[in-house]
């Protein structure tokens, strides 16, 4: 159901502390936490304690929700001193979607051109 923690959701297991995790922001909705695997300088993820699937999912059925975690991208943008930063939601295996509970990405720290890469 959406929204219900997943038993096998890594992203679930790390709001609920079984898993550990660099915890840089918290707030009664959303966990925003580093990237175990940084991209950049400054990579943090940042999650609905609720599990949607997907940007979309999350989106849809739970709007205020998808409002908080981007009002958190910002808020963590601020914390970390990120003049510039790219916010990001992977959608699905092609887009590379791993952990299939809505996340953003903030990355910073380093110069964004696009096309990545």
């Amino acid at each position: 159901m959406p929204g219900e923690p997943q038993d096998d959701c890594l992203f679930c297991k790390i709001v609920a502390g079984q898993i550990p995790a660099t915890i840089v922001r918290e707030t009664e909705t959303t966990v925003a936490f580093r990237d175990i695997n940084p991209q950049a300088p400054t990579h943090v993820l940042v999650i609905p304690k609720a599990h949607y699937e997907n940007a979309g999912s999350l989106a849809t059925a739970a709007p205020e929700l998808a409002a908080d975690v981007l009002r958190e991208t910002q808020a963590v943008a601020e914390q970390e001193k990120l003049e510039s930063y790219r916010t990001v939601f992977n959608t699905g295996s092609g887009a590379g979607q791993t952990v299939w509970h809505a996340h953003a990405h903030l990355i910073g720290g380093r110069g964004l051109h696009w096309p990545p890469g």
